[in-house]
């Protein structure tokens, strides 16, 4: 090639080069992102396990999640959403203090309304689990904002209606702010309750408030067998608002948690750990407390529902309006794959991630819930399924 040839072909990739990197940046709706974790520390950070958490573990080949389409529209702040074994979903409105059902051709219907509830701001009717031994209790649990406290209740579903609400786990502080609200049972067969801080973030600390903390009970709500503080229902820690509760294939717990203005996070639960806030948020190095496996600027994700599948915890973001997959690596205690979005932008705020039994993924937004701009049709859930 002439020299003059070649010249101008340099100038051309100059001047073409950012246009080419934007075009890469925008192709596909579930590609890779550049590791939002790099800028938090400086090399590994520990683990509640004891092992390092590399924060630029390469990309890892779990399968990408694309959106299938809507399994249902025209809900008001769903919240809680669990299957029944016949694969009915049921699912909580915050705001309407209602319960609903869902199947899978997207037919729903209200199955009852929860007493008691008066939230306000960022409480009303939350979190929703189905009973393990479902098949033969016919439970379902909630839990609800009452006055100045969080509470969890039993019900009865028979496959028509609701019945024989009972509290079983109240003294949970409630605020305008920071209430948690997610529960779900655990492989061992305990209910596990992940609460906020109520913005009184002292609370996280202090071992005898059940603010800032996950919670371990029974059906009943007594402190679970194996609790680490004999007589507490207190299962880890220095939390300020844990909205994500899941277990991966090896039973470890993962959690997902509101920062405040810097760093959200995927914290990795072991019994009797302290997390850190409000001493720390996000990755600290800091002997006493544990670092997050991950963690996000809180633009990208103010976190809430989590679910593992096909190998990821997906992660469903509020303020980042995504869904972020994080791959665990096999035969790693507590090592992840770089994170990768999809959904971007697409449904606006997304609050609840759910493996279906298919092997679904149900995602719900949160759109009506005073901080989205609602669109044609919601609030939704959206289907997605695994290339």
């Amino acid at each position: 090639m002439p020299t003059t040839s070649r010249a101008a072909a340099r100038t051309l990739l100059v001047l073409l080069g950012p246009l080419v990197l934007a075009l890469a940046g925008c192709s596909g709706d579930a590609s890779d992102e550049a590791d939002p974790t790099r800028s938090a520390g400086a090399g590994p950070s520990r683990s509640a396990s004891g092992t390092t958490a590399s924060p630029s573990a390469p990309a890892s080949r779990a399968a990408r999640p694309r959106v299938a389409g809507d399994v249902a529209t025209g809900l008001s702040v769903p919240w809680g959403l669990a299957f029944l074994p016949d694969g009915t979903a049921l699912v909580s409105e915050r705001d309407t203090e209602r319960v609903k059902a869902v199947d899978d051709s997207g037919e729903v219907r209200t199955v009852g309304r929860v007493d008691g509830v008066d939230g306000s701001g960022e409480g009303g009717l939350l979190g929703l689990a189905v009973s393990p031994d479902y098949a033969t209790d016919s439970t379902v649990f909630v839990y609800f904002t009452r006055g100045s406290e969080n509470v969890v209740a039993r019900m009865t579903y028979d496959g028509e209606g609701l019945s024989g609400q009972r509290i079983v786990l109240d003294g949970i502080p409630a605020g305008p702010i920071h209430n948690g609200g997610r529960i779900a049972f655990g492989p061992d067969g305990y209910l596990y309750v992940g609460t906020g801080e109520s913005g009184q973030s002292d609370l996280s600390q202090d071992r005898d408030s059940l603010g800032g903390k996950i919670l371990r009970i029974t059906p009943d709500g007594a402190p679970a067998p194996g609790n680490p503080f004999a007589g507490s229902p207190v299962w880890s820690l220095g939390h300020r608002n844990v909205q994500g509760l899941a277990w991966d294939d090896e039973g470890r717990m993962w959690a997902a948690e509101f920062g405040q203005n810097t760093w959200d996070e995927l914290n990795l639960i072991e019994p009797g750990e302290n997390y850190g806030w409000p001493v720390v948020e996000g990755r600290a190095g800091d002997d006493r407390y544990v670092d997050p496996v991950r963690q996000w600027r809180t633009s990208e994700a103010s976190p809430s529902g989590i679910a593992v599948a096909d190998g990821s915890v997906f992660m469903a973001a509020l303020g980042g309006t995504r869904l972020w997959q994080v791959p665990l690596l096999e035969g790693a205690d507590g090592r992840t794959g770089r994170p990768r979005a999809s959904m971007r932008q697409r449904y606006g705020r997304l609050r609840t991630v759910v493996a279906a039994p298919d092997g679904s993924l149900w995602v719900t937004t949160s759109n009506r819930d005073g901080r989205g701009a609602p669109r044609d049709g919601d609030d939704r859930i959206v289907r997605l399924t695994f290339d």
